[in-house]
């Protein structure tokens, strides 16, 4: 009898022996690869506290002041101050997790392209992202994203991307809920709320083939019905909410790196199956139809109408992978241009001179909002002053201000070890490296003194390289950042064109500046504003 249970405790024992002599050999081998190199470690988060606590406690606490991007600044401010110098890669601890940090375009660089390899992704992106977003492009590594990425990355050319007409269409279905009073003004409105609509009503029609038409159906506007079933009406309605919350569930869980799962709450399992219910019904109607189907537009003659889904239930027939990649593409679609075009206004809002001079751009450009001329894909990219102000709003409040990659076998960061931070970085296979476009966007040693102002003129003559990723880069770039851009621009030349004006509600100016934070960022406090009626 003491021999059955003798066997098993020496097992027990032999395999944690194996395990604490495999952690010492890979220790001893990485030092003496580290020395091979000429590595040498970077500065450290020197107030982390017990098992990194105190520095959870910060995070925490930068997320309920709607201040994280701030915070990931501050920190590196900090640091810099402690070594008397600008220190843009660093280590600290979250619950006893080693993390390393960078702002140094050099180090995202090797993350992003030079030293695509050694990266990837990463196990803890897929289990928080894929329990809502599916198996898609954007938790997936090796093999398995060289797939998406053929499998997607021809449904975002040019011909695809540049349906105008339809975003008129949502244009219109925006003005008609910002309907101009007898002063010529709009009423105060919440115009990010209205963004948001726009956008979930382009994207549902782009990548499904139908709006979910969210704009006139909230606001009550004219009847929308569709003869949709109850259930679908509902969900519609219901989608926009649940994916907030699951996407914020999200964002804590990353907070927490390997120790997600802690992070659980009930409603959870709500938002997941209301947002995939929703994808789902599409998808079923998509798989319906022969492969040779072709959706006619209406009201264009016989002009064939583009639909992302019925293009991609051509290359594959599983509806698991096709729901998966829609909600991934539509997380992007959605929330990309709808948090730039919230950033702009609550830009324009502050600098008055900028919506003069770009709203002067655009008349002369594009004509007025009764006599437009010309407003194609090539000439919304060639107006250098919108594409400018554009990049500067993405320069100063990057949709995605934090990411991060995890080596998948031993590698190095080029710089930032040492006293001077010159030399490499030793990275043991599976560590995590986060990195921050908001911080590198908004570094004075970078972009000169005057980097926290807003100024589009700063990019004439100005040809940026990596110190400029707000869509990322290297292989994974987005593969959506034109159709965002010529979502963003279309949608502000005709509202330019339609309004000579715009005014602050009362207190918008006031306090802080806070952004909510998600898996996208997007101003915190609504963006409330009127706009005067063009006489031109």
């Amino acid at each position: 009898m003491q021999r059955f249970i003798l066997l098993p405790l020496l097992a027990l024992t032999a395999l944690a022996v194996y395990k604490i002599v495999s952690i010492v050999v890979t220790r001893i081998q990485n030092a003496s690869k580290s020395r091979q190199l000429g590595c040498e470690d970077p500065p450290a988060v020197a107030d982390c506290g017990f098992m990194g606590l105190k520095q959870l406690k910060d995070i925490q606490a930068a997320d309920k002041a709607r201040m994280f991007p701030d915070f990931l600044e501050d920190r590196q401010k900090k640091v810099s101050k402690q070594h008397g110098r600008e220190v843009s890669t660093f280590t600290y601890n979250v619950m006893g997790q080693k993390i390393y940090f960078t702002s140094d375009p050099k180090n995202i660089q090797a993350l992003l392209a030079t030293q695509f390899q050694d990266f990837g992704v990463g196990s803890v992106r897929f289990a928080i992202m894929g329990e809502v977003l599916g198996d898609g492009i954007f938790v997936q590594d090796g093999k398995k994203w060289e797939h998406s990425r053929a499998l997607l990355r021809p449904n975002f050319v040019r011909e695809q991307i540049s349906d105008l007409d339809m975003e008129e269409r949502h244009v219109q279905s925006l003005l008609k809920v910002m309907p101009v009073q007898k002063d010529g003004w709009t009423k105060f409105t919440d115009i990010q709320t209205l963004f948001f609509r726009l956008t979930i009503d382009a994207a549902t029609e782009f990548l499904f083939g139908e709006s979910v038409d969210s704009q006139l159906a909230e606001a009550e506007v004219v009847d929308v019905s569709t003869g949709k079933s109850a259930d679908q009406e509902r969900n519609e309605r219901n989608f926009s909410k649940h994916f907030d919350h699951a996407q914020l569930v999200m964002a804590t869980k990353f907070r927490l790196v390997d120790l997600h799962w802690l992070h659980n709450p009930p409603e959870y399992k709500i938002d997941n199956k209301i947002v995939n219910d929703f994808v789902k019904h599409y998808v079923e109607l998509a798989l319906q139809k022969s492969p040779s189907e072709k959706k006619i537009e209406e009201g264009h003659g016989q002009k064939e109408k583009y639909v992302f889904l019925e293009a991609l239930a051509q290359q594959t027939r599983d509806p698991v992978e096709l729901r998966a990649q829609l909600l991934n593409i539509l997380l992007a679609g959605r929330d990309t241009t709808s948090s730039l075009l919230s950033w702009t206004f609550h830009q324009l809002l502050r600098n008055p001179s900028v919506f003069a001079k770009l709203r002067s751009t655009i008349i002369e450009t594009f004509g007025t909002y009764d006599n437009p001329t010309d407003i194609t894909f090539s000439t919304l990219k060639s107006c250098q002053y919108l594409q400018y102000t554009l990049n500067e709003v993405l320069r100063l409040w990057t949709i995605v201000p934090g990411n991060g990659r995890q080596s998948n076998r031993p590698t190095t960061l080029p710089r930032g070890g040492g006293p001077d931070g010159s030399k490499p970085i030793f990275l043991p296979a599976g560590q995590q490296v986060d990195y921050s476009i908001h911080v590198m966007h908004r570094r004075k040693d970078i972009w000169g003194d005057d980097a926290l102002e807003f100024k589009p003129e700063r990019f004439f003559g100005k040809r940026p390289g990596w110190e400029f990723l707000p869509f990322n880069g290297g292989p994974r770039i987005c593969i959506g950042q034109q159709f965002a851009l010529t979502e963003a621009s279309y949608v502000l030349v005709r509202l330019l064109q339609r309004f000579d004006a715009i005014e602050a509600a009362p207190g918008e100016l006031e306090g802080p500046v806070t952004s909510n934070l998600t898996l996208t960022s997007c101003p915190a406090r609504p963006v409330t504003l009127r706009l005067r009626e063009a006489r031109d």
